[in-house]
């Protein structure tokens, strides 16, 4: 049987040969006391990628968004999202049970400035929760790997500031949203008060996230990490694969957007099937099943060595990355098809 082609997620992959004995050669010290010297590398490296004072190393890109969340709110408070947003759908509650925030989500993956402000809530109205932060998600996961228009992300982000808010951005894939619009992550971040971002999510990375802003704010996430049990102690050797990740894969992430086109255009030949080629922007594919069920489709590809993700009853997910080449993407879609 072919080797196994695993599309659920780029969240994947196994640490290449290069990073692993990046990691079994990092320098370590106790995180928890400031004394992880690869930690403080990594967090200064992306810091500058950004564009920001300091960042912080936490171990998922949950406790990213959570922290950085609880940092900006008090209790009562009410986050502005987008449809379907990470931090609103995939994890797990956390801003309600850990934060006590409460969420304004916007009907489309991105948004406007106007949808802003007609959702903006004063705290001059003690009837209603207080709008502190507005939160962009670029790329959109559930939106299928979309990327923000750039002049729209400008004009939410000084919209938020107007109305005296935080702006947060989600980027988990930064680095994607980065290449597929020809930029870097630093312009992408410009103005967000506060960004996070995923080594695991595209770069293959095992384990890993920062969130970056101002020195005082990354100050109350150190304290919210700690809290929320994300304190680490000889951190280093999986900040190693990340300080790897950052220098050497973010390049090649043209070529799972290049796969991920190559795989919904093959895919999209079938009649059962609707897929929305323009927003196959950067590594995700969602197909629309016009018969059957994800269910049925998935198990049956899976007896064929291919593992695909749902996004609902009807909604394949496929997501490419750097442990699937081309050759084994055009397999996949084989077997979608022939499954459909």
């Amino acid at each position: 049987m072919p080797a196994l082609v695993d599309l659920r997620s780029d969240t994947v992959t196994r640490p290449t040969a290069a990073m692993r004995t990046a990691m079994a050669n990092a320098e370590v010290g106790d995180d928890v006391y400031g004394d992880d010297p690869t930690v403080r590398a990594l967090e200064e490296l992306v810091a500058d990628l950004l564009g920001k004072e300091q960042a912080l190393f936490v171990p998922s890109g949950t406790m990213a968004n959570q922290v950085a969340l609880r940092a900006w709110t008090t209790p009562g408070d009410e986050v502005i999202i987008s449809k379907d947003a990470h931090c609103w759908r995939h994890e797990s509650g956390a801003l309600a049970a850990l934060a006590g925030v409460q969420t304004s989500p916007l009907p489309g993956f991105t948004f406007t400035a106007a949808e802003v402000r007609a959702a903006f809530k004063s705290a001059d109205d003690p009837h209603q929760a207080h709008t502190r932060v507005v939160a962009v998600e670029n790329t959109h996961n559930m939106g299928g790997g979309i990327c923000w228009d750039r002049a729209q992300l400008s004009d939410v982000v000084d919209e938020a500031h107007l109305l005296g808010l935080v702006a947060h951005l989600d980027g988990a894939r930064l680095w994607n949203a980065a290449i597929a619009g020809a930029t870097t992550e630093r312009e992408l971040a410009r103005g967000f008060d506060s960004v996070s971002v995923c080594l695991s999510k595209g770069l293959g990375a095992p384990v890993g996230s920062l969130v970056c802003g101002s020195r005082d704010f990354i100050k109350r996430c150190h304290r919210f990490r700690k809290m929320y049990g994300g304190g680490m102690r000889q951190a280093g050797i999986i900040a190693a694969g990340g300080l790897y990740a950052v220098a050497h894969h973010r390049p090649r992430l043209a070529e799972d957007h290049a796969n991920a086109r190559a795989l919904a255009e093959l895919v999209a030949t079938s009649p059962k099937v609707s897929v929305e080629l323009a927003r196959v922007q950067t590594n995700i594919v969602m197909i629309d099943l016009l018969e059957g069920t994800t269910a049925t489709v998935i198990e049956q590809c899976k007896a064929h060595g291919v593992l695909l993700g749902t996004a609902g009853p009807k909604r394949l997910r496929a997501v490419t990355h750097l442990d699937a080449d081309r050759a084994s993407v055009q397999r996949a879609a084989r077997v979608i098809v022939d499954a459909l």
